[in-house]
């Protein structure tokens, strides 16, 4: 299986604001003063937009949905957390934690999908469990390793361990379970997705092995990544306060991989970092300030990579 992707599913938002139902353990977001929700929006909107066209120079397939103004979504900009698309044709569907997330799933998106040749053969559909307040974020809580069948999860309110291994069952990976903490007000509290402090690429892995504060569980976690073959590059937990792990590697024109992330996360990263990461591939980054701010997300969230098959024309 193939561990980036050309084509990227990106939601362009129409009325962005910080979502009040995920603020209460997303503490990366944070309450822009002074600023009216349309700028708000009108701000996310020019980011979301520069953004696009970076990807797109660079030769990402970039499929772009307008969200809808009814219902209210504010977090639709990150539709990583509610869908996911399989080589085999499968999608999955995944419960999420706040009630007014849970509307941005849209059948219609798959319909457009199918529009522009991409194949879908079954739904999984996990969405169920949420009437049991049980939880499993999509590629927000669970990071995959495609090539080598891994799945790694950050138990969190967010990301159910029982679920998980339903999830790893049905699309056969091997689960690598672990709990992962950010400092909040001098206290230790779960990190509410596992990708804000951790990237697999093909050839290497981002990560903040400070968050993980067991430290079998810490030592388990990098030998997976070592015996799978990646160069392990380390992260601080200050710079998983400025998104530098949530990053997401996609493929660009000629096969070209390239590490997207935002500007925050890129400025917070040392010299010597960048040169690890560059040893494997480029670099794009673009300003998401006011997205991470009110949305508490980055770069990656705002990416549901399509790995569907395409039908032969």
């Amino acid at each position: 299986m193939n561990q980036t992707t050309n084509t990227i599913l990106m939601i362009r938002p129409v009325a962005f604001r910080m979502n009040e139902q995920t603020a209460v353990n997303n503490y990366y977001q944070k309450v822009l003063d002074n600023l009216l929700p349309a700028t708000v929006n009108v701000k996310a909107q020019e980011e979301f937009d520069v953004y696009v066209e970076k990807l797109r120079t660079v030769g990402v397939n970039v499929v772009v949905v307008d969200d809808t103004k009814e219902p209210d979504t504010p977090d639709s900009i990150f539709p990583n957390n509610w869908i996911s698309f399989h080589e085999n044709g499968d999608v999955a569907l995944y419960p999420m934690f706040a009630e007014n997330r849970r509307l941005e799933r849209r059948e219609d998106i798959l319909d457009i999908l199918e529009e522009k040749g991409f194949v879908i053969n079954d739904i999984m559909d996990y969405t169920a469990a949420e009437e049991d307040n049980v939880f499993l974020e999509g590629t927000g809580s669970i990071i995959l390793d495609r090539e080598n069948e891994i799945a790694y999860c950050a138990l969190s309110p967010r990301a159910d361990e029982e679920l998980f291994i339903e999830f790893c069952e049905d699309f056969e990976y091997t689960p690598v379970i672990f709990e992962a903490y950010q400092t909040v007000d001098g206290e230790r509290k779960h990190i509410y997705h596992t990708n804000v402090m951790m990237c697999v690429a093909e050839t290497f892995a981002v990560i903040c092995a400070d968050c993980i504060d067991d430290k079998a569980e810490r030592k388990m976690v990098l030998e997976v990544l070592k015996k799978s073959g990646k160069e392990v590059i380390f992260i601080t937990e200050d710079q998983v306060n400025n998104f530098a792990g949530n990053m997401l590697q996609v493929k660009g024109q000629n096969e070209e991989r390239f590490l997207v992330m935002s500007n925050a996360a890129y400025q917070s990263l040392t010299q010597e970092q960048i040169a690890k990461i560059e040893k494997h591939c480029k670099i794009i980054y673009a300003s998401l300030d006011t997205i991470e701010a009110c949305g508490g997300g980055s770069a990656r969230c705002m990416m549901a990579e399509v790995f569907l098959p395409e039908t032969e024309n």
